[in-house]
């Protein structure tokens, strides 16, 4: 098996600085290729960029190099980065008068909420930043990597989880299951300390190489399954794109969990309580299976029951079990070799799912709070819809209106003052012409998204809910203007006052 670079932090700071200046960075390459160019290369298309590099300059070499994985000329290499040191640690090999990568070092806008975007790499697998593992062919190797131990870059699922993750400033981080290191990326900006841990040695030097090379020194590297080379610690923040994958082997370490059906994201949800801080948060990426007989919404909630967590679980997309296992065996290029061993691994995939009882499998994300309430609130929702990113903020302000909807009972959620989010709009909707509308909708433009009808009750609230009066203030007034009974009315309100608060839509001052 070929070997990870060397590690070494006085090369490795000399060759960010080397990057840095030929603006080897997220923002030059886009200069460099254009949105056109930059987009192909997200889909492993690689012409444009191909086209856009012909020039020879340091920051065109090095696209070529890392992100291209072409040969380029020792001079030109040279000229672009320390070239001797490279070769020394391995992250270039030799090849005649030419000079090839052995691995894709990909520049990545670090940016976290409320923070200035900051310069970082990510390294991986040639041929493995995007798309899976499909792109390097279906040879048992690749690139004189077993391809069981293949270390992914950045990707679709990598990408949704940064997105989702909350970002408070915290004492200490946990990225179970590093991989590349995308997620210990994102937390070592927000977090004192980060810890990354996978069961593929190779993925956790990886991930110690995108840390070092992208500047961060406040992490440690641990080598193990799931929780267990954590101990007993405990962690403010728990982040996890596990391998979620639910296959009938366990033939890729970065995506099969080798663990029956969805049992390994199942495992994770109900350790989780065991490593939070008060207050701390986990997420992460799911598949589960929706069982024959079972309704997939309590199994979820099954899942979190007894662990005392709050938990909002949300599925995004539904597969059969056919479109399941053509996407997976795609992504470990299985299409690409003999016909008769495809079909064999597929009749493999509906085997099991049909042993199991499964029907489909639903993705999405899962998120979980130590907030250590009585009754927690687990919400196990389906949201196909587009959501506004990054999410993360928004996840963190509906767990505390969790907080709020569970400490006020009917009265006290009548006593409080509310305000109104911001870009929530009102739309009528009814036959042309027509006196009155059939119903009135508000739709929320932030966050998920969300849109909910309400009866002329619930717009005259929301359209003069500025956190001046109280909501029961609000409430008999508009009982007095409809000519209606104010207790009638007290008594129905403090439902749509949760809904509209659980949603969004109406933010209680405090």
């Amino acid at each position: 098996m070929i070997s990870s670079p060397v590690l070494d932090p006085t090369r490795l700071a000399k060759l960010r600085e080397a990057l840095l200046e030929a603006s080897f960075t997220a923002d030059g390459c886009l200069d460099l290729l254009g949105p056109t160019g930059y987009a192909a290369l997200a889909r492993s298309e690689a012409v444009p960029a191909l086209r856009a590099t012909r020039g020879g300059s340091p920051l065109e070499t090095l696209v070529r190099l890392f992100l291209l994985q072409q040969p380029v000329p020792y001079k030109a290499a040279a000229a672009a980065l320390p070239v001797e040191d490279c070769l020394a640690d391995g992250w270039l090999r030799p090849d005649g008068d030419l000079v090839r990568a052995t691995v894709d070092v990909r520049p990545y806008a670090n940016e976290v909420a409320g923070l200035p975007s900051s310069d970082a790499w990510v390294v991986s697998d040639l041929g493995c930043a995007v798309g899976g593992a499909g792109g390097i062919g279906s040879g048992e190797t690749a690139h004189g990597v077993a391809r069981k131990d293949l270390v992914l870059g950045v990707g679709g699922a990598s990408t949704t989880l940064a997105n989702i993750t909350v970002r408070r400033p915290v004492g200490a981080a946990l990225d179970l299951g590093s991989g590349s290191g995308v997620q210990a990326l994102h937390a070592a900006r927000h977090a004192r300390s980060v810890t990354a841990t996978d069961l593929n040695p190779r993925a956790l030097r990886f991930t110690e190489l995108t840390l070092a090379l992208s500047g961060f020194d406040n992490t440690e590297a641990l080598a193990g399954s799931l929780f267990e080379p954590v101990g007993e610690r405990k962690f403010d923040l728990i982040v996890s794109n596990p391998p979620f994958v639910i296959s009938p082997a366990g033939r890729f370490t970065y995506r099969d969990g080798g663990m029956a059906g969805d049992d390994l994201c199942r495992s994770l949800v109900r350790s989780a309580a065991e490593h939070l801080e008060p207050g701390g948060y986990c997420q992460l990426l799911a598949n589960w299976q929706h069982v024959k007989g079972e309704d997939w919404h309590e199994r979820l909630a099954g899942w979190v029951a007894g662990t005392g967590l709050d938990a909002w679980i949300v599925q995004r997309e539904v597969q059969d079990v056919a479109q399941y296992a053509e996407l997976w065996l795609r992504d470990g290029g299985d299409h690409r070799g003999p016909g008769g061993d495809y079909q064999a691994r597929y009749g493999e995939w509906l085997d099991a799912f049909e042993a199991g009882r499964v029907e489909g499998i639903g993705m999405g994300w899962i998120t979980l709070r130590a907030s250590g309430a009585e009754r927690p609130t687990v919400r196990v929702e389906e949201w196909p819809h587009p959501v506004e990113q990054p999410l993360g903020p928004h996840i963190d302000e509906w767990f505390d209106r969790q907080d709020f909807l569970r400490s006020h009972d009917d009265a006290g959620l009548l006593a409080a003052r509310y305000v109104l989010a911001d870009e929530v709009v009102q739309e009528q909707v009814g036959a042309p012409g027509a006196e009155d509308p059939e119903h009135v909708v508000l739709r929320h433009n932030r966050g998920m998204r969300r849109a909910t009808k309400v009866d002329t009750v619930g717009a005259g609230f929301v359209g003069v809910c500025d956190g001046t009066l109280s909501a029961g203030e609000i409430v008999d007034a508009i009982a007095q203007l409809l000519g209606e009974d104010r207790v009638v009315l007290r008594d129905r309100v403090p439902e749509s006052l949760r809904l509209l608060t659980e949603q969004g839509f109406i933010n209680p001052v405090r």
